[in-house]
């Protein structure tokens, strides 16, 4: 074969070769053409960037919910408020004596409910700083061995009755608000507690290890890592404990602690149904306001991190 043969065919093969490209490109849409596989646009931006980067915020959105939900915020307020006006009616419509209007009068209803949010809120408040710090402690190597004692009296306060639990301590501090705040303290810790060092305990080591190896401090670890990792779980256990409370500081009245359990006790000793069902209803919308208060905060509070990939 001649030297110009092999130029010719060649340069036929370069010219099939454009041909080729040219047949490519005319499939595609105006202002877009394709080198070595890879499309672009006039504008030099490439085709497959944009969709790639619309398909990752799909995913992303989906990976990503949205935290608090309007039906999450709505609902729950909108039923007790129907439950409670439903109550109100009943009440302006039902026929007190004298003995029931005096369990109602001189704002005893909204006096026993004050008592009662206080009682909550004081005892919830004592368990978070007792049940969270010791959670921690006993998670650092130092106290490690004494997990297991710390949870068994827990789960002894827990197990004890509530009414027994507060009959003793009457006994032991005398009437009033102290043993009932004592007793609901004890009777609340163990959620808090156990659900702070499962938490804890429950952090990925080798995490933690490249913390260290990076330079930071315990603390810095513990603050930082740690316990962010955690509060999914503890928060939890707060939530539970509050719900606890609000059934516990009914007991309260048995010891003069006062409340809720006020009016029921009262409806009860003098068989007037109209007392019993407002000191009931009132406790239930309470812990269920309540439960749903925490969850919002649960929500709220819980690390972005963790969401990836619920």
């Amino acid at each position: 074969m001649s030297p110009s043969s092999v130029g010719g065919a060649g340069s036929g093969a370069g010219a099939d070769g454009r041909g080729g490209s040219g047949g490519g490109d005319r499939g595609r849409p105006e202002g877009e053409h394709e080198v070595r596989g890879v499309a672009f646009r006039d504008d030099g931006a490439e085709t497959g960037a944009p969709e790639a980067a619309g398909v990752g915020s799909a995913v992303a959105s989906e990976r990503l919910p949205r935290r608090v939900t309007w039906l999450k915020v709505v609902l729950m307020p909108a039923v007790l408020a129907v439950v409670l006006l439903v109550t109100w009616l009943w009440f302006r419509s039902a026929d007190l004596d004298s003995i029931a209007q005096n369990a109602l009068a001189d704002g005893n209803v909204w006096l026993r409910f004050k008592e009662h949010v206080e009682l909550t809120a004081i005892s919830t408040f004592f368990v978070l700083v007792i049940a969270i710090p010791l959670g921690i402690l006993l998670t650092r190597p130092a106290l490690r061995r004494a997990a297991p004692v710390a949870t068994a009296l827990a789960n002894i306060g827990q197990a004890t009755p509530a009414i027994g639990l507060l009959a003793l301590l009457v006994i032991w501090l005398g009437i009033g608000k102290k043993a009932a705040l004592i007793g609901m303290v004890v009777y609340a810790v163990l959620p808090v507690l156990s659900n702070t060092i499962a938490g804890l305990r429950a952090n990925d080591p080798t995490l933690l290890e490249a913390a260290r190896g990076i330079g930071m401090s315990r603390a810095g670890v513990l603050t930082k890592i740690e316990l962010p990792l955690a509060v999914p779980l503890i928060l939890a256990g707060v939530r539970t404990a509050l719900v606890l409370n609000v059934g516990t500081a009914t007991l309260a009245a048995f010891g003069g602690g006062g409340g809720l359990g006020d009016l029921i006790t009262s409806g009860i000793q003098t068989q007037r149904m109209p007392v019993l069902v407002l000191g009931s209803l009132l406790t239930v919308a309470l812990a269920l306001f309540v439960d749903w208060l925490a969850s919002l905060v649960e929500l709220l509070l819980r690390p972005r991190g963790l969401e990836v990939g619920v």
